[in-house]
This record gives C-alpha cells, sequence and structure tokens, in this order.
C-alpha cells in the first residue's frame, strides 16, 4: 500500500507539473500582446458578466442602494455598468502583469511612495491599511517594486493548485513576501523579526460579527475585523492608509497617508474607525471601483449583543 500511494504521489506531482507549464505557458503567451488587444477580451468578458450571466448583479445593486440611497436608480445603474468593466479590466490585466518590465509598472502606477520610504528612515515598521480597491494586483507590483521595506502581503490562496501556483508566482515577481491568510500566526512570525511593511485588505467581513468592531460605514452599522488594529499595536508600528484608483484604462494613481506612528497610543477602536472612513471617502470619490459584489452588509446589528462592541 505504501508503495502504491508513493507512486499515486509521483504521478500526481507530474500531472501538477505539466498543466501548471501548459497554463502558465498559454498565459505568458497572451500576456505580450499590446494592451489594447487585452482589453478587447475585458470588453467581452463584460458583456458575457453584466448581459448575459448578470454576475451577482443583484448583490451589487443591493450594495449600491445601501451605500447610495440619494442617487436615482438611473445613477447606481451606471456606477454598476462603470463597475463591471473595471471588474473585467482587474482580473484580464492580470495576464499583462505575467511579463510587465519594471519600466512599464513604475510608468502605469504611480504615487507618493516617499511616504512609505521617509518612514524606513524612523526604524519603525508598518502596517498598510487598504480596501477591495481596482486594481489590487498592480498596487501589490507597483509597492513591492518601489517600496524600500519589503513588502509582506497577506492573501487567500486560490483551491485550484496550478491558478494558486500562478497568482503566488506573479504576486511575488518583485520581491513581495506571502503570507497566506489561513496559516497567518505562523508564516508571517519570522518577517515580524525584521523590517517590514504589512499590507492588510481592513475591509473584510469577520467570521464572528459577536466578536467584531461594529462601526458605521456609509451609514449602516457594519461589523469589521479586529485582527489589522490589534496586530498594529501588538507589534507597535506606524499605521499607514493606502488607496488607488484608475486615471485612465490601464493607468492607476496610489496615495499613501500617515495615520499614527505609534498604533499603540490610539484609543481602542479609533484606528478602524479612522480606515472605514478613510475607505468610505476614496469609495465616495470613485465609486465604480470598489469590489461591489460582496455582501458588504451581510450581517445585522442586534442592539442587544453588538451595541458594546460599537467604536
Amino acid at each position: 500500500m505504501l508503495l502504491l500511494s508513493s507512486h499515486t504521489n509521483i504521478f500526481n506531482r507530474i500531472i501538477f507539473a505539466a498543466m501548471y507549464k501548459l497554463v502558465y505557458g498559454i498565459f505568458y503567451l497572451l500576456s505580450l500582446l499590446p494592451w489594447r488587444v487585452i482589453y478587447l477580451f475585458s470588453d467581452f468578458a463584460y458583456f458575457l458578466l453584466y448581459y448575459v450571466f448578470g454576475y451577482r448583479k443583484q448583490v451589487v445593486m443591493g450594495n449600491l442602494q445601501t451605500a447610495f440611497p440619494e442617487k436615482t436608480e438611473a445613477e447606481r445603474k451606471g456606477i454598476a455598468k462603470q463597475f463591471y468593466r473595471q471588474f473585467a479590466d482587474n482580473f484580464i490585466e492580470v495576464i499583462k502583469l505575467i511579463s510587465i518590465s519594471k519600466k512599464q509598472l513604475e510608468k502605469r502606477l504611480t504615487g507618493n511612495f516617499e511616504v512609505l520610504n521617509n518612514l524606513y528612515k524612523t526604524g519603525v515598521n508598518v502596517q498598510l491599511h487598504l480596501g477591495h480597491f481596482f486594481n489590487w494586483e498592480f498596487a501589490n507590483l507597483a509597492v513591492s517594486n518601489s517600496c524600500i521595506y519589503p513588502l509582506v502581503v497577506v492573501y487567500m490562496p486560490v483551491k485550484n493548485q496550478v491558478f494558486n501556483r500562478i497568482f503566488y508566482n506573479l504576486r511575488r515577481r518583485f520581491g513581495a513576501h506571502l503570507v497566506a491568510a489561513t496559516n497567518f500566526r505562523n508564516e508571517f512570525a519570522p518577517y515580524s523579526k525584521d523590517r517590514y511593511v504589512l499590507g492588510l485588505v481592513g475591509d473584510q467581513n469577520p467570521g464572528n460579527p459577536d466578536d467584531a468592531f461594529w462601526s458605521p460605514f456609509f451609514g449602516k452599522l457594519t461589523p469589521i475585523v479586529k485582527g489589522p488594529e490589534k496586530g498594529a499595536k501588538i507589534n507597535r508600528t506606524a499605521v499607514v492608509m493606502c488607496k488607488f484608483h484608475p486615471v485612465k484604462r490601464g493607468y492607476y494613481k496610489i496615495h499613501f497617508e500617515l495615520l499614527t506612528m505609534q498604533a499603540r497610543d490610539m484609543p481602542d477602536g479609533e484606528i478602524t474607525k479612522k480606515m472605514l472612513a478613510f475607505i468610505e471617502d476614496a469609495v465616495r470619490e470613485h465609486p465604480a471601483t470598489y469590489l461591489w459584489s460582496h455582501r458588504r452588509w451581510k450581517w445585522e446589528f442586534n442592539e442587544e449583543k453588538h451595541r458594546r462592541l460599537v467604536i
């Protein structure tokens, strides 16, 4: 039985390696196509997502209704259409990132990286808090390329092993270190002993709303994970807010804003509250560039259970 199991494992590894090389090779060849050709694929994907399949359209329109009740139905529909275009671009652009050069990356995403690089001189480590903005894959490569700090990124592994390996290698192209959200404590421990900037998407829905901060987000009380604030205080980091948006197709602007040099000095809940306000302001400025296809208001506030958790 042991011999059979060993042969099976070897066979599975051979199949995985062959599939990875095949899929990666196809994507690499596609990445060499001009941007204008790549965007033809994105336009087609947008048509399918919005007009044919209506991918999570009910969730998107529900989120927009909650966030922008003052807008007309036609205005919200306009935002939704722009969102689906950005959604399609976000994933189609990943193909180009497989082979993008540093020169092209620096041309296509610009911003005030000096905010992070000046902090490096102070000796303090940094937590970078951001929301689900498009295009986060572009931002990941740009920060790891332009930042003096080693960038540590928390990611959620993809179930398909071939695509998980492709995304893993893509995100590490310019030096980022990846830490799986499913094993964060163990994988982050070695990096925590050295200099780092830790990138965290802070507007995640918590698994347990009874053990989360509750704070207004677009006027509605929303549970937010405590982890980012808790980690910043434990590790005595500075906290920097981050937002980014497309200025035109394939070109992005990123903005960093220092919140505090000493997270531990801020009252409990204050970092999370200011992070949510920062994200909301960014979304109001560019409403179509936020990930509306996830249930942002999944949990309902219970006065008796959650009142003590409001910040």
